[in-house]
């Protein structure tokens, strides 16, 4: 759909010609309806900004709400806002692919709409990738907390077929110590530590391992294109760190809660699309028939049980949206 920029050749120029430079970050925020947490946002990048920031680009997916008139009204922000509208929704990863293309930082941070930055959220990651011990880590991440001082459990494993298989038959709720999911959740993130992935909210990388990797994966439309990045970037010999010492705050679930049968489609059609990509053909069918014809029911059972008549509802929805698009998901699974 949008191609990632040809801008590798320059890159390897000025990085032939020795040329000195402050390392500088461009942060890349795709909205979607967002409200007031975008101008927050923004807000709190000009506060903590510590001259690093060039550039804040926001692609806007076709939002209909106010949220990007009350970001314009910003006075003096310390670095350049650019804001890109597109005319329909093109998709998270595409946004993001797009949003990278005007920059020439040596550094990307992709940020939530639903976060927001506080005094160590820039300096440490940036002077940790900047350490010349750390130069094989092409992505690092910082600890998230939530809006009761929590610490999110915001990294994840590269996920097995069988932690998919365990997801869709409910067990990795009924017996979480033998079925674990591909998130992190058996580790309080208090300590640093190397990790396969950490989640997109606030995804801060390299720019020349985005160039190389040719960026997301435009066939996910939202949800694991952020994890099929890392998978791919291990996979060229880079790794993922995880800091504790720095924090944002993330309000997760951001504006995907206001269309929860959607959201419920899109993480499905996602980790089909994952199984092709990654797992063998058969591990991938296997997954495709449990998603299709066995997780619906589990799912419902579980919202029965809890007594939730509007989660039947959305989860009949998503599903019925997934078996309305099965062929397409198929053509865009084989599609390389």
């Amino acid at each position: 759909l949008i191609g990632v920029p040809l801008f590798l050749g320059l890159l390897e120029k000025r990085m032939a010609l020795g040329t000195k430079h402050k390392m500088s970050i461009d942060v890349v925020i795709v909205n979607w309806n967002a409200g007031l947490q975008i101008t927050e946002a923004v807000v709190s990048i000009a506060k903590h900004h510590h001259n690093v920031v060039s550039s804040v680009t926001i692609v806007d997916n076709a939002s209909i709400d106010d949220s990007l008139s009350r970001v314009k009204a910003i006075e003096n922000l310390p670095f350049t806002l650019q804001i890109i509208y597109n005319r329909e929704n093109y998709g998270f990863g595409a946004a993001c692919n797009q949003g990278a293309y005007g920059g020439r930082a040596d550094y990307l941070l992709f940020l939530n709409p639903d976060t927001r930055l506080f005094n160590n959220s820039l300096s440490l990651p940036l002077d940790f990738l900047e350490d010349e011990r750390n130069r094989s880590v092409g992505i690092c991440g910082i600890q998230l907390i939530d809006e009761r001082g929590g610490v999110n459990r915001s990294c994840a494993k590269s996920p097995t077929a069988r932690m998919f298989y365990s997801k869709i038959l409910g067990l990795d709720r009924l017996f979480p110590g033998f079925f674990q999911s591909h998130f992190m959740e058996e580790w309080d993130h208090r300590e640093n530590r190397e990790v396969d992935h950490v989640i997109g909210a606030f995804f801060f990388l390299r720019r020349r391992l985005f160039v190389q990797l040719n960026g997301f994966d435009e066939r996910f439309f939202v949800y694991l294109e952020d994890l099929d990045f890392s998978v791919r970037a291990k996979q060229n010999g880079w790794t993922s760190y995880y800091l504790a010492n720095a924090q944002a705050y993330h309000k997760g679930g951001g504006t995907s809660d206001q269309i929860k049968a959607r959201r419920l489609f899109y993480s499905l059609q996602s980790r089909i699309l994952y199984g092709y990509k990654h797992f063998r053909l058969s591990e991938a069918m296997l997954l495709m028939v449990g998603t299709l014809c066995i997780e619906p029911f589990i799912r419902l059972a579980f919202n029965l049980l809890r007594g939730s008549p509007k989660s039947v509802g959305e989860t009949i929805n998503g599903y019925l949206m997934l078996y309305g698009a099965l062929p397409k998901i198929m053509a865009v699974a084989f599609k390389r």
